[in-house]
């Protein structure tokens, strides 16, 4: 089967070149012109947690932010900790809806909710791509959750892909894995590209890109910012966070928000900016007395005395991060620092560009008043239900199959311990006293084994946890897909065969009970009790994002079930107030089903007397009948239901705010 089949295309290509009929350009899917964005009077706000406390002090992010951002290309811009990142998430619809004190965001004026997230396209910042794919079927993988099987046929998913392809300048590596730590894959721009190509599949109109550039070279992040622009004028509202770009970049900006300390201080077209910086200071508010009377003020200290001036072939976009950081000159004077920070805002908010601005969206919200505007839902998803198994489940197959180093290890661990275990207690003899002890010993072994051997599936949702949050928040797919695809593609095939294995070697080299129905009943109880442990640590993966954590917390439930497990103690001599454990054991139920498998009816020899297995049992207080044993593997059953129904409960309340 090839990977197009595994990723959801029943018609995979037979070779690279187009068909006559195929032939499109991204043009073909970008006629759609962007919708304006407009946002007033923001004001977010995030809780800070404290040790010991529930609660810390609020702190303000954004403070009092309008704008408006129309189709082009709409930088935000400024230094590290100045918001630029959180009015763009704000915008985008991915912040906490609880932090927006106040304020209201629209697109087209319909008001921004989570559905944003689903209609409109979001590069992140660092690349969250599947290393085991080729930048091919990444596409593919977007296109077939993203777009509609039922308006788009396999053959135009496959035509829109490769135009992307072409538009992005991948053909050179549309075959070569993106990379993983183990696997050298494409360059960092090829990865960027690809993000971004991701995120073109579904053609949306408006496009949210977190630094676009961070850990590029400069020939690479011109290129992407080349790229941008492009797609800007088809039409696309681009709207980005950037730092501090080359002169390059910056001379491809439509509009420019320059952001400080939470606060604008300049929104308006980037070309005037200069200007704008430049006669900052020269002119003054005189239609109020005390404004004029406040800015005179100012001008006396020589913080404003007659604006500021850019160094010869300085870069304009080092100019704003020198004025903001209160690092610019003025005409007389370095600036004093201690006073002109926060004024760049207040002059902004006094200033002819912010009253044309909030003059615009009074009359955007004029417009929203009389009903011109009307709000609309969109669709969550694009793909059914099952679609979305079928295709998800073919990525988890293909990364397995890709990077096989897990179930390889897996596969021969049990191997290496069905051996171990077969090699110590190999044909067990019927006579006592060493037919119980090293049955007892041996079962104890086998079941230490099979929980502690699939710590391993502690790291599942920890590893692809970014891509999960990503890929969900981005409307790829459900989080029951995304669950459910790891225990079709990966938990059967990972965690139940190489038990059979297991099971076959060291029962028959152990010499237990001949009967083939007892060798699946044992069998089985070592899948269940298996299958346990590996709920346990999907609920602890699903919980916790720290793989360090995560040992720590898997340890401690399994510590204590194998303690009330009734092997190292006598549960019945045990104080009350902690016998209630033995009944959440994963150890006990799976130790007593291995009993009564073997013992009940089995003949033990002496030198003088054949004793039952059953008098073991009834000294063990085990009840050995039929129900007694299934009651065993019932328990386990529900342990494993109920530690993954948590797992799948964790996993929708993870945070997906930023």
């Amino acid at each position: 089967m090839t990977s197009e089949a595994l990723l959801g295309d029943r018609n995979p290509r037979k070779t690279h070149s187009r068909r006559e009929e195929d032939v499109c350009t991204l043009d073909d899917y970008s006629q759609e012109r962007g919708p304006t964005v407009t946002f007033s009077n923001l004001h977010y706000c995030v809780q800070e947690s404290r040790f010991c406390r529930r609660k810390g002090p609020v702190k303000s992010i954004l403070k009092d932010v309008s704008g408006v951002m129309r189709p082009g290309m709409n930088a935000i811009m400024g230094a590290t900790g100045s918001g630029k990142t959180s009015l763009l998430d704000v915008i985008a619809g991915r912040k906490d809806p609880a932090g927006l004190r106040q304020g209201s965001v629209r697109v087209d004026g319909r008001l921004v909710t989570s559905d944003l997230r689903l209609s409109s396209a979001y590069v992140v910042q660092d690349d969250i791509l599947m290393g085991t794919l080729t930048v091919r079927e990444s596409l593919l993988f977007s296109a077939n959750l993203r777009l509609d099987p039922g308006r788009h046929s396999a053959a135009e998913k496959r035509s829109r892909v490769l135009a992307i392809i072409d538009d992005l300048g991948l053909a050179d590596c549309a075959d070569t894995k993106i990379g993983t730590e183990f696997l050298r894959g494409v360059s960092g721009g090829e990865r960027k590209r690809c993000s971004i190509g991701m995120e073109l599949i579904p053609s949306p109109s408006l496009l949210f890109l977190d630094e676009p550039t961070t850990g590029l070279d400069s020939n690479t992040a011109n290129c992407i910012i080349g790229l941008l622009h492009k797609l800007s004028r088809r039409g696309k509202t681009v709207i980005f966070s950037i730092h501090q770009p080359r002169f390059s970049i910056f001379r491809h900006f439509d509009h420019l928000t320059l952001m400080h300390k939470g606060e604008v201080v300049y929104a308006g077209v980037a070309d005037r900016a200069l200007q704008y910086f430049t006669n900052l200071g020269e002119t003054l508010v005189h239609n109020d007395v005390f404004l004029s009377f406040f800015f005179f003020f100012l001008a006396s200290t020589q913080c404003f005395a007659s604006g500021f001036q850019i160094e010869p072939l300085d870069n304009p976009a080092d100019f704003f991060m020198d004025v903001t950081n209160g690092e610019a000159q003025s005409s007389v004077e370095e600036i004093n620092t201690a006073d002109c920070k926060n004024i760049l805002a207040v002059k902004y908010y006094q200033s002819q560009l912010c009253r044309d601005t909030l003059h615009e969206l009074d009359r955007i919200e004029h417009h929203i008043a009389d009903g011109i505007m009307a709000q609309h839902k969109t669709d969550d998803y694009a793909t059914s239900f099952l679609y979305q198994m079928r295709v998800v489940c073919g990525r988890t197959v293909l990364n397995t199959l890709r990077n096989p180093q897990t179930s390889y290890a897996q596969l021969a661990l049990n191997i290496f311990f069905a051996i171990l275990v077969g090699l110590i207690y190999y044909q067990m003899p019927l006579t006592l006293p060493e037919a119980l002890q090293n049955r007892s010993g041996a079962f104890f072994f086998l079941i230490i084994n099979m929980v502690f051997g699939n710590l391993s599936a502690v790291e599942l949702f920890i590893n692809e946890r970014v891509i999960f949050l990503h890929e969900n928040s981005s409307g790829y797919y459900r989080t029951s897909v995304y669950f459910l695809s790891k225990i079709f593609a990966d938990l059967i095939p990972n965690r139940i065969v190489p038990i059979f294995l297991f099971s076959a070697i060291a029962y028959y080299m152990m010499g237990l009970k001949p009967a083939f129905a007892a060798f699946l009943c044992f069998t089985l109880t070592m899948s269940l009790v298996s299958l346990a442990g590996v709920s346990l640590a999907f609920l602890v993966s699903a919980s916790v994002s720290s793989f360090a954590m995560a040992n720590i917390l898997i340890a401690l439930p399994f510590v204590f079930m194998m303690v009330f497990g009734g092997y190292l103690v006598n549960l019945n001599a045990m104080l009350s107030w902690l016998s209630w454990l033995k009944w959440i054991s994963i150890f006990r139920y799976g130790l007593n089903a291995a009993f009564i498998n073997e013992m009940a009816g089995q003949m033990f020899y002496s030198n003088t007397s054949i004793i039952p297995g059953e008098l073991f049992l009834r000294n063990q207080d085990i009840d050995y009948s039929t129900w007694g044993f299934w009651q065993n593997q019932v328990a386990l059953l529900g342990i494993i239901l109920v530690c993954m129904f948590l797992a799948y409960v964790q996993l929708r309340r993870i945070n997906r705010w930023k």
